[in-house]
């Protein structure tokens, strides 16, 4: 199976950034910076995307935008 992006993740969701950042409780720029594989997330922020996304850590590609 191929591994997600963050993005495929969050319009699968029918997100749009401002929503997901507010989800998550993160700045929207830092959201668009992991999207865009710019920066990477801790792990406490992994865990949120993980629960609000319903996926594992294994499904998702942070190196591709």
């Amino acid at each position: 199976m191929e591994k997600a992006t963050l993005k495929a993740l969050r319009i699968n969701k029918r997100l749009t950034l401002e929503q997901a950042s507010k989800e998550l409780g993160i700045n929207i720029v830092t959201l668009s910076s992991y999207e865009n594989a710019k920066t990477f997330p801790d792990v406490q922020t992994i865990n949120k995307i993980l629960n609000l996304y319903e996926t594992t850590y294994d499904n998702i590609n942070f190196l591709c935008d």
